[in-house]
């Protein structure tokens, strides 16, 4: 095999020079210029010390049969959101995919600079971006004009209202598949990069001779079901819910419901990016990726440092001293009151856990990265533990679960517990779960404690 080429450095006969780079004297200095890494706690998130606990049941596993057993893991220091992402917060998202959806639309139509070609040098930039700073007129007679394919027809407005088609709100994202990019069976690494000297000795490196079949695009719409208020219940009137939970202000600060799972991690994606596209402008480093938690990091969390504690509370009681519920839930037989709230409430509601996180326990019930399995606790490791799967369209119903934790407005108590395991399909939306957002912390561990530095 021919050997691939190697560029050296020359060294000149009368004298030897200070290398290919400048700096460094000759010394190992490390590479050069690289930015600076002040780590900042993410806005609206809380900092979780690495850690190991017990993670399993507290309780009997009454659904299963004590089917789910205990075991000591261990989880890397992570980011988690303090409370349920809210529908204001996802409004955010909605209103950025509505935007640029409308800004390429301008752009092709050459209304306004919304989409730029050139950068401030008079460099052309192929592909195009989208400028973020040109404002939209929506009620410009051009921009109307054009971007009347983007609202309803008139066929299907309420009252004439001029109101955006939703169906119409598709996210366009990439994600890499590393797990099958680095799977050995079945020639998946196809490129032999080896080199064998002349003693016959072979460094053995493989890759791959295309690595695009890997990058897996994405189309989603983004906009959240509301008619799971609906639909989820038989027999119940919950049309104001449908009707204004979304987007009545008074809702604001309440916890999204009506994602899926696949929209859910859509989410996290757009996140990223809005993180690090301001951080780009900037000159810092990216960030790690927003993601869901794993099952794993939502139960350490949630346990808040109490080692085996039944409730984020701590103690196996779901009342303070005063009486009081301890968080939103069903908490008697067609009582869904007692506890303050009727559906749900708004996130900061109730006491947080030792971690500063709201409503670990009812509200409403959150998604998990986690594939669901009955046994996964017989064989996902010890150390981060966590099970995916990525579903195909034609899987069977059981290869779409993904773990639920955390319980419900709707639910018993048994399902508040730290260490019940649910689940629901990743193609499903309901009135009862939503999700928040974790980033892994990149290094060691924060000092958070005098004893730590």
């Amino acid at each position: 095999m021919e050997r691939p080429i190697v560029y050296l450095c020359a060294i000149a006969a009368v004298g030897l020079l200070a290398g290919c780079g400048s700096g460094g004297q000759g010394q190992l200095v490390g590479a050069l210029g690289r930015p600076g890494w002040y780590d900042v706690d993410p806005y609206g998130m809380n900092y979780i010390p690495m850690g190991s606990f017990i993670m399993g049941p507290s309780d009997q596993d009454v659904p299963y049969a004590t089917v789910t057993k205990s075991k000591t893991v261990s989880v890397q220091a992570f980011y988690i959101d303090q409370t349920e992402i809210t529908n204001n917060e996802y409004r955010q998202f909605v209103y950025y995919v509505r935007d640029s959806i409308a800004k390429r639309i301008l752009g092709d139509e050459d209304i306004g600079e919304h989409v730029l070609t050139e950068d401030e040098y008079g460099e052309e930039i192929d592909p195009p971006v989208i400028n973020w700073r040109e404002r939209i007129n929506w009620y410009g007679e051009e921009e109307r004009e054009a971007l009347a394919d983007l609202f309803l027809s008139e066929s299907e407005q309420f009252y004439r209202r001029r109101e955006v088609d939703t169906r119409k709100l598709m996210f366009e994202y990439y994600w890499i598949d590393l797990k099958e990019a680095a799977r050995k069976a079945n020639n998946a690494r196809d490129l032999d990069l080896s080199y064998t000297n002349v003693k016959g000795q072979n460094n053995a490196i493989r890759g791959h001779s295309d690595r695009s079949k890997f990058i897996i695009k994405e189309v989603i719409n983004v906009y959240p079901d509301t008619l799971v208020w609906v639909h989820d219940f038989t027999y119940s009137f919950n049309e104001p819910m449908t009707e204004n939970y979304f987007w009545h202000p008074a809702y604001d600060e309440y916890p999204l419901v009506g994602v899926t799972w696949v929209q859910a991690n859509a989410f996290n994606v757009w996140r990223t990016q809005l993180m690090n596209s301001w951080l780009e402008q900037n000159g810092d480093a990216f960030v790690n990726r927003f993601r869901l938690p794993t099952e794993a990091e939502w139960e350490y969390a949630s346990r808040g440092g109490l080692d085996q504690a039944p409730f984020p509370w701590g103690g196996p009681y779901v009342r303070n001293r005063q009486g009081c519920f301890l968080g939103n839930f069903k908490p008697l037989h067609g009582n869904y009151v007692d506890d303050g709230g009727f559906h749900t409430v708004p996130v900061d509601s109730y006491t947080p856990n030792d971690y500063g996180l709201y409503s670990m326990a009812g509200n409403v019930a959150e998604w998990t990265s986690t594939a669901y399995d009955e046994s996964v606790y017989d064989f996902d490791h010890d150390l981060n533990p966590e099970y995916s799967y990525d579903a195909l369209m034609n899987d069977p119903p059981s290869l779409k679960r993904k773990v639920i934790r955390g319980g419900s407005w709707k639910d018993i108590g048994y399902y508040m517990q730290t260490g019940t395991r649910s689940y629901e399909y990743q193609d499903t939306t309901k009135a009862y779960i939503g999700f928040r957002s974790v980033m892994t912390f990149l290094g060691r561990g924060k000092a958070i404690n005098a004893e730590d530095l």
